[in-house]
């Protein structure tokens, strides 16, 4: 193999709980992740020249060596001495500074990419301990689909994929500081927890409705007081049929739930028509982080 094509699938949490600030300075959180069919594609290749080159299309990003998909290749590179070259091309289409993982995914598939590539027959196990020395969500972003986390993000309990429903994505014109917003937070102050354990349950038992009455995110106390946009967008996702609407992360994407297609093609032409935004999206969830041509291909033809 010279070549390997992978689709990089955003994600959304369904349900975020801040438990406590740690004394190394990370949180201890509780969430529901959620990976959605909108993605950025990453094609990865082999190359006589020794080094990492990256070409980025879609997004003014920087290419260094604070670029996440380089450290995931370096990173490989130098776990497994690879001596041969990689030149890597990215397609961006997930929002950045979003909290919907795009920077995180990417790094995700860097390392299978590179895992496939280099026929190394590293374990899903193997390459989850390698992601987290990228980033606390990387861990999942190697398996994705429907999970439970926990600790910094790093316990991971895979969950059944939820009934099938419609969602609408839309992120306003601003990025978000993962960093700002926790420190912000203050997690001994909170008094109101979303119930993510029974969140879980409801996804175990597909309970569309019971998994709708329980999204919750503690960290929107902190993001949509800053940005008063975020609670504009989820009132608009609402009065246009929404069954609930939620922040993603840190923010400031804003989703919503929809149980029938019609509904939720009208709220996205209001979402769009209302200038709040720069991406809005009709979507539904993917069953997968990290997904290959073939892949993605038999999921178009499921649906």
């Amino acid at each position: 193999m010279n070549e390997i094509t992978l689709y990089a699938m955003a994600k959304i949490n369904l349900g975020l709980d801040v438990l406590r600030r740690r004394e190394d300075g990370y949180h201890d959180v509780k969430m529901i992740m959620q990976n959605v069919n909108l993605y950025d594609t990453l094609t990865l290749q082999k190359t006589e020249d020794p080094g990492i080159t990256i070409t980025i299309e879609g997004a003014d990003l920087s290419d260094g060596e604070d670029n996440l998909i380089r450290r995931a290749a370096k990173l490989m590179r130098e776990e497994y001495g690879i001596s041969r070259g990689v030149g890597i091309r990215l397609t961006k289409r997930i929002p950045i500074a979003a909290g919907m993982a795009g920077g995180s995914v990417d790094a995700a598939a860097t390392l299978k990419g590179m895992n496939h590539l280099f026929d190394l027959g590293a374990s899903r196990e193997k390459l989850e301990a390698l992601g987290l020395r990228l980033g606390a969500d990387v861990p999942f972003c190697i398996s994705g689909g429907t999970v439970l986390a926990e600790g910094i993000g790093e316990r991971l309990t895979l969950l059944p994929p939820p009934p099938d429903c419609y969602l609408v994505i839309a992120k306003p014109g601003i990025g978000v500081s993962s960093k700002y917003v926790y420190e912000n937070l203050h997690a001994d102050t909170l008094e109101y927890h979303p119930d993510i354990d029974g969140m879980a349950d409801a996804i175990r038992g597909q309970d569309l409705k019971g998994i709708i009455e329980r999204m919750g995110n503690v960290l929107e106390r902190v993001t949509q007081t800053r940005y008063p946009v975020i609670v504009q967008l989820k009132h608009l996702l609402m009065e246009n049929g929404a069954a609930n609407a939620l922040m993603s992360g840190s923010g400031p994407t804003v989703f919503g739930i929809f149980t029938e297609a019609e509904t939720a093609a009208s709220a996205l032409s209001a979402i769009r028509n209302s200038g709040l935004t720069e991406t809005a999206v009709r979507t539904e969830f993917a069953h997968a982080a990290v997904l290959t041509e073939e892949e993605l291909q038999s999921k178009r033809e499921s649906i």
